[in-house]
């Protein structure tokens, strides 16, 4: 079964940036998704008075948003050949839930280390949570199958990329049974919920529902912000301004739009994506971390004080606070203060390769091998790339091979 989604994490990048550029949405915030379809405020600025092409160079080619779910012929042929397309006695249902899940199929692998579209990740035979759905969503709709998307009410986890603090959430896809097809089977449900979480971590969770043209304005802010993350920032705006257009409601869009407005040196362009956020939902971590930091960059202390106290009645401690706090003792030399920095943080994001990599080498220079190696198996576990899990893996065999001296 592939690795949790929400066990997922990207290379640290430089804290006091990621200050500075606030908080992006890799996936879904539930928060913001529930109030998508929601009559836009008094004052609301419409979606093109927020675009400004005139900043960027003028794309190649636009956004396509049909190829998001798009079936490749590689595909096609593997749909009719194994899914049993056209087959009226069998539940095409449990075959592809079979094909994503069994180890004699598709093998999928959790990888966050690129959004793909369907296409792609069938390729791959990898992808993220989101990459999956999309590839799971566009067989399915192959098959003529009822398919409708959730936003689960997961924690959020925060990641790191190319100097950005990165915030996601979790998606997945409900399959419902074909009106009138009769299939042989002792019991078939009315719905069949895929997802690439275990069933005991999704038990009592919520979903709230999602429209495909939501979901597609999601995998473009995620090629956005990981466009962003590589310093791409035409490519970035190209991505940012077709999910705005996808989805106005999408306030994670428009928070990755202004990142891309501050990174390039608009300020202005990037201050009235925020307000136009926090003017939808006042409360978004995002877009008031965003703007605290656009403002104290401005000169602007007494609002961005303002700003920033609001922020702390949302988020009293913002994450990595601990975790950055840590690496500062292990620099000074204090590894029982840093041991206990990354345990605090770890108490709120115990799924973070990284700080249980510097937890391990904390515990390292206090001579506590056994406690080291537990975080280095902790970290490999909880990598979500296969360059990171092999670069935790290869440490940890190197700490065992001194321990074995």
């Amino acid at each position: 079964m592939p690795k949790l989604p929400v066990r997922s994490a990207h290379h640290a990048g430089d804290a006091q940036l990621a200050s500075w550029t606030g908080l992006l949405c890799l996936a879904a915030l539930c928060a913001v998704l529930a109030g998508c379809a929601s009559q836009p405020p008094a004052g609301a600025r419409s979606t093109a008075a927020l675009l400004h092409d005139e900043y960027f160079p003028e794309a190649a080619a636009p956004v396509a948003a049909d190829d998001v779910f798009a079936l490749s012929p590689a595909m096609r042929q593997y749909a009719d050949a194994e899914l049993g397309h056209g087959n009226p006695s069998h539940d095409p249902r449990r075959a592809l839930i079979e094909a994503l899940y069994g180890h004699g199929q598709l093998r999928l692998e959790y990888d966050a280390g690129a959004t793909r579209n369907a296409a792609q990740a069938f390729e791959a035979r990898a992808g993220n949570c989101l990459s999956l759905v999309i590839m799971s969503a566009a067989f399915a709709k192959y098959l003529d199958l009822p398919v409708s998307f959730q936003s689960v009410a997961v924690d959020e986890l925060y990641t790191r990329s190319g100097g950005l603090t990165l915030a996601s959430g979790h998606v997945n896809l409900v399959l419902g049974r074909v009106p009138g097809r009769r299939i042989i089977a002792q019991s078939v449900p009315e719905e069949l919920v895929v997802d690439f979480l275990p069933g005991a971590e999704l038990r009592g969770m919520r979903g709230l529902p999602l429209q495909e043209a939501t979901v597609t304005a999601m995998y473009m802010n995620n090629r956005a912000a990981e466009n962003l993350a590589a310093g791409r920032l035409d490519e970035s705006y190209r991505w940012a301004r077709a999910a705005v257009l996808q989805d106005p409601g999408l306030h994670n869009a428009l928070n990755t739009l202004a990142v891309v407005y501050l990174r390039s040196g608009h300020p202005g362009a990037a201050e009235a994506a925020l307000q136009q956020v926090l003017l939808r939902e006042p409360e978004n971590v995002s877009a008031l971390s965003n703007l605290a930091g656009l403002l104290a960059h401005a000169g602007r202390a007494a609002e961005a004080q303002a700003v920033q106290a609001r922020l702390a009645r949302v988020q009293p401690i913002p994450p990595f606070r601990d975790f950055d706090l840590g690496r500062r003792a292990m620099d000074e030399g204090d590894f029982r203060q840093a041991r206990e920095l990354f345990a605090r943080e770890l108490r709120r994001q115990p799924y973070q390769p990284e700080v249980h990599f510097w937890a391990a080498l904390a515990d390292y220079r206090l001579g506590d091998n056994d406690r080291a190696a537990r975080h280095l198996r902790e970290a490999v576990d909880n990598s979500t790339t296969p360059g990171a899990q092999a670069l935790y893996a290869a440490k940890l065999e190197r700490l065992r091979a001194l321990r074995s001296q």
